[in-house]
């Protein structure tokens, strides 16, 4: 706020000069006191100035009783897991009610570095859309595998003063935190200096574990897995994010944890959501929609996504239908089930009227962040598994999340010792191979779970370093598959008896493109029904988002990088064979 503009709100707000708009007969959601009231609603230069009184407004619009809710907030979201780019994803996201976003771009740093941090900077300028960025806080998140770059504290120190850069993203490195390691409390010491949040990221943390932790001044966690843990943490100080993602979906989850005692530290954020899932079910909207339906009072579950989300992360110009905050609000007939939005207005201007976008965001030119593949030496030879045992660890792939399981296995090896693939047996080889220096890095392992029966399916979205991974029965349809990826610059691709299956190319880092939405959830779409029918993949997962997470080794218990398997319970390599 101004005073020029503080100015200019007091004299319309007094009646001593028009609104730009009226909204009428609206049913005002109050998030303050969790109730509503019919009033209408004087907006001027994108601000709110009051609620009826003696004005006049340049234009109206009629609500029809219709209840006016504050623009959604999502707590934490990485644009890059929608595969679009920040314009589109703002034509994507705002019909569903999402007007702000605290978005961390790690998967993009990961690649580019600090060149695709200055592009998400730059691409999500001037977009209807608010987008605050977190700056990651752990490229790579762990020293166990090869990501495109390494972010320090005087990286940070260039740009956390910028006012879009709330603070550092999700601190994945719990165990860098409570030794006390001095390049994590280097980078910490750069939010210390501006005041600024730093968000969490620690599944399972309790205790004494999480007193360091929290300790550290770390303020919000997405990462909670039961009610009693999100109890802990709020007690001891931390916001909790309920989070529906496309392969993580924890509202159901946690809400029993959820009370009138605490709900002011709850949060609602997507984290990981694909274009597809938005398109069928929506974004930030779902999951209220979902707590809603299953028993939290809908002003509580409003509330949570919009006022806490502002408080938390100190955005005081917004969150709240009250003069001064801004503009940013939709129109919905109906609030006790599923909040589908009618109208989205963003300062004071309607921008999204049934589910659609009016007028298409400006895209910018993704400089320096095309492409990003750097493979060096790779062959079907990259792919040999060699267990040394019949007896193995295998990476167990647990449907609804990203936490995989210790598995074990008896497998037929032939006389030179390599994995034989058994019909029948749900045991896949899955390879991880280093895109970014030219390494020539793979490393394999065994994963059960994925369902395939024949085929390959491959990525260069491998969280959070982004080498590429691929899944398969055989080595001829890995390879072909992997080197489509190598062609292309990156994306999806699915591959069986040597004949290309589908590909969804993301020029953009490997990770995004700048096609639309309506064109990547077709392509999506019928991937994901080759992925069910021709390769049989269970459909307990979702078979793309699920490949993604199988190379994070900071999410228990095991996980593959381009240097090994890697046991997360331990944080060290072991071998494939028990």
């Amino acid at each position: 706020m101004t005073k020029e503009k503080a100015s200019v709100l007091i004299e319309t707000a007094m009646g001593r000069s028009d609104a730009d708009l009226v909204i009428r007969n609206a049913e005002v959601v109050d998030v303050y006191s969790r109730s509503s009231f019919r009033a209408d609603v004087y907006i001027k230069d994108g601000s709110i100035v009051g609620f009826d009184g003696d004005r006049k407004a340049k234009a109206e619009h009629d609500a029809k009783g219709k209840f006016l809710i504050p623009g959604f907030i999502d707590a934490h979201c990485h644009i890059e897991s929608s595969h679009l780019s920040p314009a589109e994803f703002s034509d994507t996201v705002v019909p569903c009610g999402t007007t702000t976003v605290i978005a961390d771009p790690h998967e993009i740093c990961n690649v580019c570095g600090l060149d695709g941090l200055d592009y998400m900077l730059k691409a999500s300028e001037d977009i209807p859309l608010s987008v605050f960025l977190m700056f990651p806080s752990c490229v790579p998140a762990t020293p166990f595998e090869h990501s495109g770059a390494v972010l320090e504290a005087g990286d940070i120190g260039k740009y956390i003063d910028n006012p879009r850069i709330l603070g550092l993203g999700e601190m994945m490195n719990y165990p860098g935190v409570v030794s006390g390691d001095q390049k994590v409390i280097d980078k910490l010491g750069e939010a210390y200096r501006t005041g600024k949040n730093i968000d969490g990221h620690a599944p399972s943390i309790t205790g004494q574990g999480l007193d360091g932790y929290i300790a550290a001044g770390i303020t919000t966690d997405h990462e909670c897995e039961t009610p009693q843990e999100l109890q802990e943490k709020v007690r001891k100080g931390m916001y909790v994010m309920l989070r529906q993602g496309t392969a993580c979906r924890n509202v159901l989850q946690l809400l029993p944890g959820v009370n009138e005692g605490n709900w002011r530290r709850i949060l609602f954020c997507t984290d990981d959501r694909q274009p597809q899932t938005i398109s069928e079910e929506g974004a930030v909207n779902y999951g209220v929609s979902l707590a809603i339906r299953n028993g939290l009072d809908p002003f509580t579950a409003i509330a949570a996504a919009t006022l806490n989300a502002a408080e938390c992360y100190g955005l005081k110009d917004r969150g709240a239908i009250s003069p001064g905050k801004k503009a940013d609000f939709f129109l919905t007939s109906s609030i006790s089930g599923g909040i589908a939005p009618d109208e989205v207005f963003i300062d004071g201007v309607l921008v999204a009227a049934d589910g659609k976008i009016l007028e298409k965001a400006v895209h910018t030119e993704p400089v320096n962040v095309r492409g990003r593949m750097d493979v060096k030496g790779f062959s079907k030879a990259s792919l040999s598994c060699k267990p040394g045992s019949d007896h193995v660890r295998v990476i167990d792939i647990i449907p609804g999340g990203v936490v995989t399981g210790a598995g074990e296995a008896f497998i037929k090896r032939d006389e030179s010792g390599e994995w034989i693939h058994e019909d029948g047996k749900d045991i896949l080889k899955l390879a991880v191979i280093e895109r970014h220096h030219g390494t020539g890095n793979s490393a394999v392992a065994l994963i059960r779970g994925y369902g395939m029966r024949h085929g390959a399916v491959a990525t260069s979205i491998a969280h959070d370093s982004h080498n590429i991974i691929v899944i398969g029965d055989n080595d001829d349809d890995m390879a072909a598959a992997v080197e489509k990826l190598i062609s292309i610059g990156g994306g999806i691709t699915m591959f069986k008896d040597g004949r290309e299956l589908g590909t969804h190319v993301l020029e953009i880092a490997g990770l995004m493109t700048d096609d639309t939405a309506e064109n990547v959830v077709k392509c999506l779409a019928a991937m994901h029904e080759t992925a069910e029918n021709e390769l049989h993949v269970s459909k307990e997962i979702d078979p793309f988002m699920t490949l993604c997470f199988m190379a994070l080794p900071v999410i228990p218990s095991y996980k593959l990088t381009d240097c090994g398997l890697f046991d997360v319970r331990s944080f060290q390599f072991v071998s494939n064979a028990l």
